[in-house]
């Protein structure tokens, strides 16, 4: 499996150059994250099912604040 290709920044990026953000990129299987500020930085991936479910998980709780 080959590294995720294309980037794109959240829809919450705010305004300009969105310098507070996140990147996004995806495979089948893999979904990775980096600091759009430092993308040298390097990035973390994980198993797409399981940051799907994190991914929900935050809405459940964020749903309950």
């Amino acid at each position: 499996m080959g590294a995720p290709r294309v980037w794109r920044k959240s829809s919450y990026s705010g305004p300009g150059d969105g310098n507070s953000c996140l990147e996004v990129a995806h495979t089948r299987t893999l979904v990775a994250i980096r600091d759009s500020k430092a993308r040298a930085h390097g990035t973390l991936a994980f198993p797409a099912d399981a940051f799907g479910a994190f991914v929900q998980a935050i809405k459940e709780t964020a749903g309950r604040l």
